[in-house]
């Protein structure tokens, strides 16, 4: 291992245990959650490294050197991927919105598949079923919804960006290859007059963007930052400050799977129609496109900006909770085979509401994931008291990166 000295102090250099910087040839042996490739120094110790993909031999720097593990990022290819493909976009590698531009399109799901796979056997000591499906869409100009930063004018007009990578700092663009071509004539067109520091931007697919900012006038927000989006058969609202999926173009395949999901339950009997249980419910999203098929329905949200249009999105019928989700399970009684879906955040299901789960008469529920990882942690719980993966199936909502979204079918 060839090293080259270089003081921890120094700015842009960070910090750990070795007081030198150094680089080294490496074989990446897999690719692993968050889209860096792997592989192992001569020491034994795991470099988890930026850009590298599985297979290549690579001059590594290493950036961050710990006890059992090291961080480093490519310096040259030596032995290529076959796979690898020059970036779309000038500003990949600067940029903190995309890092798998160097990975083809077209295999991007195919290697996404394989990290899930041992994400679950690792974590949950568990397989994904062996038909286990990475639904895919437009890998280029399909996100609609964006946060951007104003980057100060140019020419008349408003300039905007993203974070650069491990930074605050905001790195213009002219045109994102990844935004819907709405999102992109907005920012250079009508947005010229908008000044605030950031913008949450949404296109809602029928060539209408609406936007937020924080302060902005209630007046304005009425006009500028609520949108309707048509989604299996209905109109859903929802506005540009709260949470809304990304990729438009392939929401209909997760409704379809949830839609299934949910049939199926009711068909065999162990779940029914008689009330369906919707957690983490946000604009009342999936509750709205199911509300017809059951008696009763109630949904459990805690951001008030959600509630507010759930309460537009559902019938009079439904039962709108303002609560966290495992607040609500631990003080209501469910004692019929309800359908259960949970739809949480990053950091996956609470130990409360894993536990009052757990204690509930639910034989199905339908857990809709943003991130693998916190969903395999789950299942492994889950699994103590009894639940069993009767199917699972991922969402590629945002090619050019290593995020996906999971649904998993689960029974007891």
């Amino acid at each position: 291992m060839a090293c080259f000295r270089k003081r921890n102090n120094e700015r842009g250099t960070p910090r750990g245990p070795s007081r030198e910087s150094c680089f080294v040839e490496l074989r990446i042996e897999k690719m692993v959650q968050g889209g860096e490739g792997m592989g192992r120094l001569p020491d034994g110790r795991v470099c988890f490294v930026a850009g590298a993909l599985p297979g290549e031999l690579c001059k590594v720097l290493l950036t961050i050197q710990k006890k059992d593990f090291t961080r480093g990022r490519v310096l040259e290819i030596l032995e290529q991927n076959p796979h690898r493909v020059k970036p779309r976009c000038p500003l990949y590698g600067r940029c903190g919105g995309c890092s798998l531009q160097h990975l083809d399109s077209e295999r991007q799901a195919e290697y996404l598949a394989q990290v899930e796979r041992e994400n679950f056997k690792r974590l949950a000591h568990a397989d994904l079923p062996a038909n286990f499906k990475v639904h895919t869409g437009n890998p280029w100009n399909y996100r609609n919804r964006a946060r951007v930063v104003f980057c100060g004018s140019r020419e008349g007009c408003s300039c905007f960006g993203f974070r650069e990578q491990e930074s605050n700092h905001a790195i213009a663009f002219k045109n994102c290859p990844v935004l819907t071509q709405g999102l992109n004539d907005f920012l250079k067109g009508p947005a010229k007059s908008i000044r605030a520091r950031e913008l949450n931007v949404f296109d809602n697919g029928k060539g209408q963007v609406s936007y937020y900012y924080d302060g902005m006038p209630a007046s304005e927000f009425q006009k500028n930052a609520v949108s309707l989006v048509d989604i299996g058969g209905r109109q859903i609202q929802s506005d540009a400050s709260v949470f809304f999926q990304s990729n438009l173009g392939l929401l209909p395949e997760l409704v379809d799977a949830v839609c299934k999901a949910v049939d199926d339950g009711i068909a065999t009997g162990e779940a029914s129609d008689e009330w369906l249980i919707d957690l983490f419910s946000g604009v009342g999203f999936f509750a709205a496109l199911l509300q017809d098929r059951f008696k009763r329905v109630t949904t459990v949200e805690r951001d008030e900006g959600c509630l507010r249009h759930a309460k537009v999105n559902l019938s009079a019928k439904a039962e709108n909770v303002s609560a966290p989700a495992e607040d609500w399970l631990a003080e209501n009684v469910v004692d019929i085979p309800a359908t259960l879906i949970v739809d949480p955040p990053r950091t996956g299901l609470p130990k409360a509401a894993l536990e009052a789960i757990a204690r509930s008469s639910v034989k199905k529920m339908i857990y809709v994931s943003c991130d693998p990882v916190t969903l395999a942690r789950d299942f492994a719980k889950l699994a103590e008291f009894g639940f069993v993966m009767k199917s699972a199936e991922a969402f590629a909502f945002y090619p050019q990166t290593p995020h996906m979204e999971m649904l998993a079918v689960l029974s007891r």
